[in-house]
């Protein structure tokens, strides 16, 4: 998967044309799309073509569980023309693929993919056909399924030919299970594995093909529970506390551009997001305070995941309290 031509102008029209929608009335799925369920699924593909000889694949895995459903509507609302218009500045020949997540212990919809697209038509698709069920009384969400999943169930030309990694932006506001349940992993993605696998080795595995951000809607949600401090365990200077959720596809497509090369300090990061973002000085310091940690860390030579942690222990998933 991966043809089909993007065209801003045009994506820019349907997506003012869905501005006074309702949630309800952009994302009508009461369940998992046939075509997004996991199961069974060999492969999800970004391949090279005429049209795109130098594909780059980007995979957006959005928790949408209880008030995070509000950042797929925000992309289908207003952001999305916008992240294409600026990736696209950085890798020509982006291919995009969704996914939705929940949690395997009470979703209807644990996992949703998508496939890679190109085209506008074909990235509008498969945001609108996911199944924003909100939920969320679990303390924790199953992260790890969207990661085993990217990790063993895609194939990209841009890696296996050119070794360039993609890009894998996961929302999110809870902590991640300490393993993958073998059992919930066969029932959800159809994969028969002899034991649990630990979330170290799903992480590790995810991050040999991509470049992986956990993006964090905002501090509130960043300081409560530990969840920041959870995933910098994980992922170290790859977590992203933004300042508004609505500031998640902005911030994504700057962290391309500095992973890239592009955006090598501050001074070009508000470049961009005054000029191509147009967006106010205001808001710009806003998406700047985000981005800033990760372009200094990739200064000094690091923005990847730590491939040393320290030892955690397994606690059983649980529900909220009260």
């Amino acid at each position: 998967m991966g043809g089909g031509h993007y065209d801003y102008d045009e994506h820019q029209v349907a997506t003012q044309a869905r501005a006074s929608l309702s949630q309800a009335q952009i994302f009508k799925q009461g369940s998992c799309h046939p075509d997004m369920n996991p199961f069974g699924v060999k492969l999800r593909e970004s391949r090279d073509s005429a049209e795109h000889p130098n594909s780059r694949s980007i995979v957006f895995a959005f928790d949408v569980s209880g008030s995070m459903g509000e950042i797929p509507v925000e992309l289908a609302l207003k952001t999305l023309p916008t992240f294409m218009k600026s990736a696209l500045s950085f890798l020509p020949d982006a291919q995009v693929l969704f996914m939705a997540l929940g949690n395997v212990f009470e979703s209807k919809s644990p996992l949703q993919v998508g496939q890679f697209e190109s085209s506008d038509e074909g990235i509008d698709h498969w945001l609108s056909a996911m199944h924003l069920e909100g939920g969320g009384e679990w303390r924790g969400e199953s992260y790890d399924l969207a990661m085993y999943f990217a990790a063993h169930h895609t194939s990209l030309d841009c890696f296996e030919k050119r070794k360039e990694k993609g890009y894998f932006f996961m929302t999110g506001d809870e902590v991640w299970y300490v393993y993958t349940d073998r059992a919930k992993l066969e029932a959800v993605i159809g994969d028969s594995v002899p034991e649990n696998i630990s979330i170290d080795d799903v992480v590790d595995g995810l991050a040999l093909m991509y470049h992986p951000f956990f993006l964090i809607p905002d501090p509130a949600r960043a300081a409560a529970d530990g969840v920041e401090v959870n995933w910098r365990r994980l992922l170290g200077d790859c977590v992203i506390v933004l300042q508004s959720p609505q500031d998640t596809a902005t911030a994504a497509a700057i962290l391309i551009g500095i992973r890239e090369g592009k955006l090598p300090d501050a001074k070009a990061i508000l470049g961009q997001l005054t000029g191509d973002f147009g967006l106010a000085d205001a808001d710009a310091e806003r998406v700047l305070k985000a981005v800033l940690p990760y372009a200094e860390a990739v200064a000094r030579g690091g923005g990847a995941p730590p491939t040393q942690r320290p030892p955690i222990v397994a606690a059983a998933p649980r529900k909220q309290p009260g």
